[in-house]
Parts: C-alpha cells; structure tokens; sequence
C-alpha cells in the first residue's frame, strides 16, 4: 500500500480531521515496522514522532525533518497541528500540562529505546532533570522514514534495524563518559548521570564530608537518573530508618559515626534550599532514626547562595562548593550539631 501517495493525492477530498487521522494512522504503521512494542504503536506515541519530525498532515513523509524539542514544545505542538485527531473515532485527543510524565515514560523513552530519538544532541552532558532537555529523530531513522509509503521503504527499514546496534553501542559509551564519578570515603568509586546537580553532590561526597564528617560512612546516595546509587539498607535500619522507596530522600545521608550524627545534605539544584517545610518533611521521613539528625544545603558557589538565602531554615547549615572550608550557620545554639525539635520552636 502506497501510504504516502495516496494520504497526499486524496487531501483535497477529505475533511481536515480525516486527513489528520490517515497521518497518524501511517505514523502509527511506521512504528509497528520499525520495532515499537503493541503499547507503543498508538496515537499518542504517533504523534510525539510526527511532532519530533515536524510533518504536518498534508506534507510527503519525504519531508519529514529532524528538529529538536522538548515534551512540553512537542505537546504544544500535537495540540496546534493534529487538533481534530480522534481516538477510536469518538473524542478528540487532548493532551493536558499534567499528562507530560505519560507522554515522557510511555512514549518518548520508548522511541529512544527502538533508536528512533536520541537526548540532548546539543548538550550530551545536561542533566536529566534539565529544563532544556530535549530530543530528537536520529540520522538513521530520519533517512528510513522520509521514505515510507515508497517502493524504497522495506530496504531502507532494513537498513535501520541493521544500523541500530552500532548506535546502541555509540549511545552507551557517550552516556558512560558523561557520567560524574564519585570517590566514596572508603575509597571505592561510583558513578551519577550527567550536569551540575550530580557535580555538586560529588563535591559533597568528596570535599565536604573530608572537612567536616571525617570517616563518615555514606549510607545513602541519590541521583537524578536512577532513585539512588548507594542505599545501605541493613546500615539505616540499624540507625532506625527504613527508607520508603516513594519518599522525597535527601541527595546524601553521611553517617557521622564517631558523634553519631546522620547528615542530610541536599544539593541546591535537585530541590532548593533545605527550608523550614522541606525539614519538617525530612524530620517525618526520617522518623525513628536514633543518630541526631543534622541538615545542610550544598550550593555551587556564593551568588547561587545569595539568592536562595531567605528561604534556609533557621538551626541549618550551609556549604558553598567554590569556599569548601566555610560553613554557614543559620542561627541555633550550637555550630553542626543536631537539634531534637524543629526549627523556630
């Protein structure tokens, strides 16, 4: 079947909805021939491809062109050019602000997976939880479907499917070079997904607890691109804590042990400054725990501190990265101590 000639020649016979419907129809075949799973081969996942080649309805596939957005810009996108789309024929499609993480976990990572997008072509190293995270079609599969609906489609499908384990193997390496590496204190090395957020906590893991937690144990590790890199389980239950896999952890849990002190560091750009209400969730999180519980934001330099100074809890502390010897404290009777009630009780 000639997709492609015949959705294009047969445009001024159909409405605009029609049309648009046969374009996702296509797109949705597409998908089954280069490998998306049944889940995958739907409307939404469709669109998010025709959005990401910027192919509106009345265009040859041979148009199709590899512009980069992110998942917010391609929703946007869909919402403009494919508004009379229908599911099963009854209900337009609309794509609610709140239905993003859907668009992202049920579709967009599934594209990456079958090698049709790749991340950040602009920015290797940004980390995942970026504002400006973005996507794009990948060389090869851009050349295999401006050809669909053409006599060359099945050899250019070929071609894809033969060319995507050589890419597979180019993605894994250009992840692993990005990622930080981090020395824990017992010497032994991990890694945490790429950008400044991840540089941060390495700085934390390697520079703070040196000056200020000497031979503390790190129990706990966060990362933005998996849930946790360290988590000591049977260590933290000891200390009385059962970390709850759904609860909002700190980026670090250093275990002082010699003054018995646990020491919540958060890293200013995965949830702010460690406010009043970020202590109180963290005091409720870490309910139980027999440690003395000690909390510090960690911030890359002084101007990144000054601005998100008003809003640090009172009886905290703070550590700047580019002044690794100076700690800030917020008030309190004591300096890096742990306090048995909240802040401003």
């Amino acid at each position: 079947m000639c997709y492609q000639t015949c959705t294009h020649d047969l445009g001024v016979l159909l409405s605009v909805g029609d049309q648009q419907n046969a374009r996702v129809d296509e797109a949705r075949t597409a998908l089954k021939h280069l490998g998306l799973p049944a889940q995958q081969q739907n409307v939404r996942t469709a669109l998010v491809l025709l959005s990401m080649l910027d192919l509106d309805p009345d265009e040859p596939w041979s148009t199709a062109r590899q512009t980069t957005r992110g998942i917010t810009e391609s929703m946007t996108w869909m919402a403009e050019r494919y508004p009379f789309v229908k599911k099963g024929r009854k209900d337009p499609v609309r794509y609610a602000p709140n239905s993003r993480e859907s668009v992202r976990k049920q579709s967009v990572h599934q594209l990456m997976a079958a090698g049709i997008l790749e991340a950040n072509s602009d920015a290797p190293d940004r980390a995942v939880n970026s504002g400006d995270y973005s996507y794009r079609p990948t060389e090869i599969a851009l050349t295999a479907l401006r050809t669909f609906g053409t006599p060359d489609w099945s050899s250019a499908q070929a071609t894809f499917m033969q060319e995507l384990g050589s890419l597979r193997h180019r993605w894994a390496a250009e992840r692993e070079r990005h990622r930080v590496p981090v020395r824990l204190p017992d010497e032994s090395k991990v890694t945490l997904s790429a950008g400044k957020h991840s540089a941060l906590i390495a700085a934390v893991v390697e520079d703070f607890a040196a000056y200020y937690t000497p031979g503390a144990k790190v129990v706990y590790l966060g990362d933005t691109g998996a849930k946790w890199v360290v988590n000591e389980d049977a260590y933290l239950a000891d200390l009385g804590i059962k970390v709850d896999p759904h609860g909002k952890m700190p980026d670090v849990l250093l275990h002082d042990i010699e003054r018995d002190w646990l020491v919540c560091v958060e890293a200013y750009q995965s949830v702010g400054p460690v406010d009043a209400k970020r202590v109180g969730e963290l005091r409720t999180l870490l309910a139980g725990c027999r440690a003395g519980l000690v909390f510090v934001t960690a911030f890359p330099d002084r101007a990144t501190f000054r601005a998100a100074s008003a809003d640090i809890a009172w009886e905290t502390e703070v550590w700047i990265r580019d002044a690794p010897t100076h700690l800030i404290h917020f008030n309190g009777e004591r300096f890096l101590g742990p306090y048995e009630t909240s802040p401003g009780t």
